[in-house]
Parts: C-alpha cells; sequence; structure tokens
C-alpha cells in the first residue's frame, strides 16, 4: 500500500479513456468508434471529461493512428495479453507520472459511456481520501470509473503480474477504495453500451436530451 505521504491532493487529475472494449457484441465493431448521435462514443466522453482535467489520453490497442482524429495520446498497455482494463489502468498511471507527475492522480471512464456526469472528477475527489474513489448507480459498482493517486501503480503491476488480479472489482476492494453513488433517473450517467439494443437506447436517450423532453 502507498503511505498517505505519498499522495498528493487531488487538483486536476490527468483523464484516461479506456477504449480497448472488443465489441464482441457489436458485431466486432472499434467501440470507441461507433456512432452514436452523429459522432463517435469516444468524443461524448473527450467533450465531458476535458473540463475536468489537466490532460487527457487514451488507453487502447492496436493501430494507434484509427485516433488521431482525436489528438489525443494513445498508450499502449505494457504487460503481454489482453489482461483488461486494469491494464488499460496501469498503463494511464505510467503515462501519467512521466507526462504529468504533477497531477498526482488520474481519472479512468470507459470510452462506452456516453452520459458521464459533469461533477465526475469533483464528487470523486471529496471521497478519494489516499487510496481513490469509484463511481456507483442503482447500487451498482462502476469500478472502471474511478479516481487513483499514481502512487498505487507498483501495487497495481504487483497485482496484475504476481497475483493474476483481473477484475477491476477486486482492484478497488483490495486498494478500499470508496465509492460515491450517483442518481440514475432520469438517466443512469453510467449506461454503457455493449449490444446493438444498447446503442439504439442511447441514441433515444440522447435525442431526448437534444430535444429537452425528459430521458
Amino acid at each position: 500500500m502507498v503511505s498517505a505521504a505519498a499522495i498528493q491532493p487531488v487538483r486536476r487529475p490527468v483523464g484516461i479513456i479506456l477504449a480497448g472494449g472488443a465489441g464482441r457484441r457489436l458485431g466486432a465493431a472499434d467501440k470507441a468508434l461507433c456512432s452514436l448521435g452523429g459522432e463517435a462514443l469516444l468524443n461524448h466522453a473527450i467533450r465531458v471529461l476535458s473540463p475536468q482535467v489537466d490532460a487527457l489520453a487514451i488507453s487502447a490497442n492496436g493501430d494507434p493512428a484509427r485516433f488521431d482524429a482525436c489528438g489525443l495520446p494513445v498508450i499502449i498497455d505494457d504487460l503481454p495479453g489482453r489482461l483488461g482494463p486494469l491494464a488499460g489502468l496501469l498503463a494511464g498511471l505510467d503515462w501519467a507520472a512521466r507526462e504529468r507527475p504533477s497531477a498526482g492522480w488520474i481519472i479512468t471512464v470507459p470510452a462506452d459511456a456516453p452520459f458521464l456526469p459533469v461533477d465526475l472528477v469533483a464528487r470523486l475527489a471529496v471521497a478519494a481520501g489516499t487510496r481513490g474513489a469509484v463511481a456507483a448507480s442503482r447500487g451498482r459498482l462502476h469500478p472502471v470509473v474511478g479516481l487513483w493517486p499514481l502512487g498505487t501503480a507498483a501495487d497495481l503491476r504487483r497485482a496484475l503480474v504476481d497475483d493474476g488480479l483481473r477484475r477491476a472489482d477486486a482492484w478497488v476492494a483490495r486498494q478500499g477504495a470508496a465509492t460515491v453513488e450517483w442518481q440514475a433517473d432520469p438517466v443512469d450517467p453510467f449506461f454503457n453500451i455493449n449490444t446493438p439494443d444498447d446503442l439504439a437506447a442511447a441514441g433515444r436517450l440522447l435525442a431526448s436530451r437534444r430535444s429537452g423532453r425528459p430521458g
């Protein structure tokens, strides 16, 4: 565990958008680039997160050129194999430690959650303490939506490499991260897209928002 003395107070963290979803239930589409309301899902996350962070980067394996239009750095996992979102979290922690060490923290969000809250960083920062904080809604934890101190990288690398940890919720429990609950009405801010039906539902919700109708 990282000592409290090694943790900096939360200011404006580095934002890491996890865009490694394989999109198997979307016909093997690159989820981050699926269209919602005429633009890529990834762009929705960028727009909401940008004002809340010191810098933004995308965590994704494969050809980084597919994200060129975003104009953001693309971080590739340095551990072999496809180890899931925790490997993306580790890559984000390592990148931020090199590129923005003064930020002290990163916030991770998935690229397939188009309705993220504008107060995400502010509310997680209040609860984070020294061990981080993650979001929840309707009593359900969203472990990849979290605020983490850069000093947790060494612990996470050991968990992945030595202990074989793969589940993001297990990492949250292991670290003792705080949980912050968001209201899910009329729209769950952590609604995520896995299937064509989810994408269609998100399209209807977005259209309702843009027209000013209740979600």
